[in-house]
């Protein structure tokens, strides 16, 4: 059973999402929040699996709310949006998100994310991070140091471009001609070194450190 905090200012919002989650055999609403501050104190009480948190909600917003669960547990969070190019996206997957989806998706589309996220795998497609990064990045400083990036061999600096860029590890293996479960290794030595919990937190270091910069995907290198 997959356990799941729903948190939303709307109240008939969360009503919809629980009838939603709580359809499936496999899912279980085990709190809901009407704002970030109690969306984090659900997490510290229920241990949710996924908490899928709206990014505007008041007292404290779904980035801060985000920073705070990722940074006391396991939990996975998912962000809802209204707006596919949100200008707050990009914070919310800096802080520590798994990933966004819309609040118009497919129902299919939003319980598949939450078994995705539960599962540790990339919630968001990466080419739809990549956009949302190339829209944002531009308006950043300079690339930032990353903690761990000294730490990477040259094949995983070319994997982590490649991975950047939005390729699977199937044409990741076949770009650099590897062996699938080699890049597999190599995916996780890059997520340990670097403190990335998934792909896409991964995708957003490459950017802030200048290793992707925007409207120049990586060419792959043999």
């Amino acid at each position: 059973m997959t356990t799941v905090l729903v948190a939303d200012d709307q109240a008939l919002m969360r009503a919809g999402l629980r009838r939603l989650i709580e359809s499936e055999p496999d899912l279980d609403v085990v709190a809901e929040a009407s704002d970030g501050a109690e969306a984090v104190q659900g997490c510290r009480e229920h241990h949710p699996d996924v908490a899928l948190l709206d990014i505007r909600m008041p007292r404290l917003d779904g980035i801060q709310a985000t920073r705070q669960i990722v940074a006391a547990s396991s939990t996975r969070v998912v962000l809802l949006t209204l707006f596919d190019l949100d200008e707050y996206v990009y914070d919310g997957l800096r802080a520590g998100a798994t990933g966004f989806l819309l609040k118009d998706s497919p129902p299919g589309q939003l319980l598949a994310a939450i078994r995705a996220a539960a599962a540790g795998d990339a919630l968001i497609e990466p080419r739809v991070t990549r956009r949302l990064l190339e829209e944002f990045i531009g308006q950043r400083a300079e690339p930032r140091a990353v903690p761990g990036i000294g730490l990477l061999t040259e094949r995983e600096r070319e994997v982590w471009k490649l991975l950047a860029a939005g390729q699977s590890n199937a044409e990741i293996a076949a770009a650099l001609f590897l062996g699938e479960a080699t890049v597999k290794t190599h995916v996780g030595n890059l997520f340990a070194k670097l403190g990335a919990r998934d792909r896409v937190q991964a995708v957003v270091l490459a950017y802030e450190a200048g290793i992707v910069r925007p409207g120049r995907p990586p060419a792959p290198r043999a």
